[in-house]
């Protein structure tokens, strides 16, 4: 396999990130904080290795990946970024394993922190993780619009656009398309800046929550999270730009190309709001009933946590593991839900469930009728055949990595509700997990080096969804 093309793009990135690490650098210059020395020298590392790598692999020839190359890219881009993006934050004393851990958490859009103190760091810094979130965000959309379908992921070939349809070779000719995204993505921030200004967050703690909230991954400058805020109108922005950066980017793009009606034609967006709206109802009117939180605060905050979780942004205005039993067990499984294809979030996703719920609807109908032909049709087209067997290769697959990395963690010394929730919530990418050690109340800073690293490895195969990061570990994928 010829990987200088792959290379050669993985150092273009590195110098694109490199320049990314200016802003911060800047942002710290201008309150006097010596921290921007870290961001100057993690800057010429990255793009002093960054450009070496685009000059050695420089060729007159157009770029194309085929298959083989395109899976490889996407698995490097997403363990080569971190790597380097943890440099800067070896300054304010993190060890390499808790910066790279960070750094993962930052891009994947986990939201996962080993960091505490986050009320005392340097702005630089905080600028830095919601600015890892956001770049993070849209490459993420990028791959699921552009790359996963052509790779046929997890039944990702469902969302197929023109740029993609090729079937020998992809070349990055989706240049508009991309843009299109860009300018959804980066207008959405600027809506969400705007509306936690008028909330009461200050002006910079509102740039980092806004790219954190459209990015679904759920950095904070506080350690409280949303629970600093004390306000409900906070919340409720924060609950509207997550749903916002759940739903599918196609969609964006088709309204803003004029079609008005996107939104309400798209299967995906129906399912993922009527669910969440359930969910948002039975919680409210169960706390009603068995506390004393008046409506309003238990709607709030039902609607703010549960589309936190939801759409693996990981935000948290209270301890909602304090809310009884019936609520934990509700938010571990909704922690599996995700939102929809071509968006921000993680997880399982909507269309999947939508998928294998028409799957076993036309099982259960040729049970009766076993030599009935049931359809099975997906946004008004009809499912290709090998959709229903890749989601449910996905599905297993998934659930497979959560229960071994969940094992694996508990062969460290690490106790049962901490190591599946903490796998649960890594290979999800939402962020925070369950009981006191990693609960939305703690952080991973306790865990032992060793967890972290396995974590890190959880987190990129959740957002290279399983299959593209898991095809390098077979010894077929590297032969001619």
């Amino acid at each position: 396999m010829h990987i200088n093309p792959v290379v050669h793009i993985v150092g273009l990135l590195l110098c694109g990130l490199a320049g990314v690490m200016l802003l911060p650098a800047l942002v710290d210059i201008a309150y006097a904080h010596p921290d921007w020395q870290s961001f100057v020298i993690s800057a010429a590392v990255t793009g002093g290795i960054g450009g070496l790598l685009v000059i050695l692999t420089h060729s007159k020839e157009r770029v194309e990946l085929d298959l083989k190359q395109s899976f490889l890219l996407t698995a490097s881009c997403w363990v080569v970024l971190p790597a380097f993006a943890a440099l800067p934050l070896i300054g304010i004393g993190l060890s390499y394993t808790d910066a790279f851990f960070e750094a993962v958490s930052g891009i994947t859009t986990t939201g996962s922190t080993v960091i505490s103190g986050l009320d005392t760091l340097p702005y630089g810094i905080l600028l830095w993780r919601a600015l890892l979130q956001w770049v993070g965000g849209i490459g993420i959309i990028v791959m699921a619009i552009v790359l996963l379908p052509f790779l046929r992921v997890g039944g990702m070939q469902l969302f197929r656009i023109e740029s993609s349809e090729r079937s020998e070779k992809i070349v990055p000719q989706a240049f508009k398309f991309v843009a299109y995204i860009a300018s959804a993505y980066a207008a959405l921030t600027a809506f969400c800046v705007l509306g936690y200004r008028l909330a009461g967050m200050s002006a910079f703690d509102a740039i980092c929550h806004a790219m954190a909230t459209l990015s679904t991954g759920g950095y904070s400058t506080h350690d409280a999270s949303f629970g600093y805020f004390g306000t409900l109108s906070a919340q409720w922005v924060g609950t509207l730009f997550m749903i916002a950066g759940a739903l599918p980017f196609v969609v964006y793009v088709k309204f803003m190309r004029g079609n008005r009606g996107s939104f309400w034609q798209d299967q995906q967006v129906h399912g993922f709001l009527y669910f969440l709206a359930a969910v948002i109802a039975i919680i409210t009117f169960w706390r009603v009933q068995v506390s004393e939180t008046d409506f309003w605060t238990a709607f709030t905050e039902a609607a703010f946590n549960i589309t936190s979780i939801v759409t693996t942004t990981g935000f948290a205005s209270t301890d909602y593991s304090l809310w009884g039993p019936a609520a934990v067990g509700a938010f571990f499984f909704l922690t599996f839900v995700g939102g929809c294809a071509g968006s921000t979030s993680g997880a399982i996703k909507i269309y999947r469930f939508q998928i294998l719920w028409t799957l076993m609807r036309a099982k259960l109908l040729q049970l009766t009728s076993p030599n009935r032909i049931v359809p099975m049709h997906y946004n008004g087209q009809r499912i290709p055949k090998d959709v229903p067997d890749s989601v449910l290769a996905f599905l297993t697959a998934f659930m497979g990595t959560v229960a071994a990395f969940t094992f694996a963690l508990t062969l460290m010394g690490l106790d049962f509700v901490t190591a599946l929730t903490a796998s649960a919530t890594a290979i999800t990418n939402v962020g925070p997990g369950l009981g006191e050690v990693v609960g939305p109340a703690g952080n991973f800073t306790s865990l032992p080096d060793g967890a972290k690293w396995l974590l890190s490895l959880a987190m990129l195969f959740g957002r290279l969804e399983i299959f593209a990061l898991l095809l390098l570990f077979d010894p077929a994928f590297w032969r001619d």
